[in-house]
């Protein structure tokens, strides 16, 4: 899983080059499924559940799972790539938002706070803790910043499966919820939004959005429990 990590962190981050205005979003799917075909790992997102791409591409208020379409890029927009891959037989999973060319202060300050409700989280991820102590430093720090966390989407258990358990909610409760485990591997996904938390599904079938229109934003990690520590396995080079 960490071989086929590194590969993830590498094809997404190639595919991030490629943002910018007037590209549109199903540019970005076909270049990340030409990447993952040509490492040598197989498609995890593209007919599961019926979805129909390898790469789901989220653009402002959308926040997760939206399917690539002739949508354009825009000056100011912020587009979060969400990509995962299946190698020698495991599911690795990662997303990351982006801006498009210049954006204001108040969007940037957004990415910023929910890459850092991410880290933070992660350092929860510890033998002996639960999911709801990830969940609670992510919700303390998103909502003293001002923002809402997602109720109805989650992180969540990875290895054989894309979505196994245990559910990693980015809200909770100190000490409640699944003790995690040496060997366990998780998702850790902070989506959060600028106004209300609740989300719309959208036309795609696959899509959700924001209800009230506000911006959302979305970084994601597989992470390994470990003796040492949390152990990124879709680790940025």
């Amino acid at each position: 899983m960490q071989e086929g990590g590194k590969i993830l962190a590498r094809i997404l981050k190639e595919v991030s080059l490629k943002i910018q205005p007037g590209v549109t979003t199903k540019e970005l799917n076909r270049a990340a499924e030409a990447l993952i075909l040509q490492s040598g790992a197989l498609l995890a997102f593209k007919g599961y559940e019926n979805f129909p791409a390898a790469m789901c591409v989220s653009v402002n208020d959308e926040i997760v799972h939206v399917v690539p379409s002739s949508r354009v890029l825009k000056e100011g927009d912020i587009v979060t790539l969400d990509l995962g891959l299946i190698w020698e037989g495991f599911y690795l999973d990662m997303a990351r938002t982006f801006p498009v060319g210049t954006v204001s202060p108040e969007v940037s300050r957004l990415i910023r706070i929910t890459k850092k409700a991410l880290r933070i989280g992660i350092k929860k991820a510890k033998i002996g803790n639960t999911v709801g102590d990830i969940g609670n430093t992510i919700q303390r720090l998103v909502e003293d910043q001002g923002y809402q966390v997602v109720r109805e989407l989650c992180g969540h258990g990875i290895g054989k499966g894309l979505h196994e358990d245990p559910k990693i909610p980015n809200y909770g409760k100190r000490k409640n919820g699944e003790e995690l485990e040496e060997g366990m591997v998780i998702c850790i996904e902070p989506m959060i939004t600028v106004g209300d938390w609740k989300l719309s599904q959208m036309e795609d079938g696959h899509g959700y959005k924001t209800k009230d229109g506000s911006l959302s934003c979305h970084f994601e990690d597989t992470i390994a429990i470990t003796s040492k520590g949390p152990l990124v396995l879709t680790q940025d080079s």
